[in-house]
């Protein structure tokens, strides 16, 4: 009897451990992360591109490199996006996907991963990688480097 209770124990045990390792939560840094490339593609698809831009630090420093272009400052990225995207249906809509989360430090990250638009037209998608930093508590992209398909 007393074998059968330690070996009913030893695999209560086993499938806790083995329950809890499925289980895995999400750092708080990801999620926070992850919340602003949520909103991001949320302003973005009602069209709304300086709340798109609230994801970037609002600093001449922000790195923005594109297409063989370097773009450097807040304002030169956010007249840019103003410029190709001037209506809804050019900015169609967005979304991201296959998203690789990497902290470098307490106050600084990157992500890899795919975007894509939908439009009546067409189908233009990519990569990006975005370099982050924790700014008076916030995540804020302090470089983006997109890239599209030639597909």
């Amino acid at each position: 009897m007393r074998h059968m209770k330690s070996i009913l124990l030893f695999a209560l045990l086993s499938f806790v451990s083995f329950s809890a390792a499925q289980t895995k939560s999400i750092p708080a840094w990801q999620e926070e992360i992850a919340s602003v490339l949520a909103r991001q593609m949320n302003a973005w698809n009602a069209g709304d591109i300086a709340g798109y831009m609230d994801g970037y630090w609002h600093s001449d420093s922000l790195l923005f490199t594109s297409g063989g272009s370097v773009r450097r400052g807040y304002q030169e990225t956010l007249e840019k996006y103003k410029k190709k995207y001037a209506t809804k249906e050019l900015m169609g809509k967005l979304t991201f996907s296959g998203l690789e989360y990497h902290l470098l430090s307490q106050r600084s990250a990157w992500v890899f991963g795919s975007w894509a638009l939908e439009r009546a037209s067409d189908r233009p998608n990519g990569v990006f990688t975005l370099v982050l930093r924790k700014i008076s508590g916030n995540w804020k992209i302090v470089h983006d480097h997109t890239s599209s398909s030639t597909q």
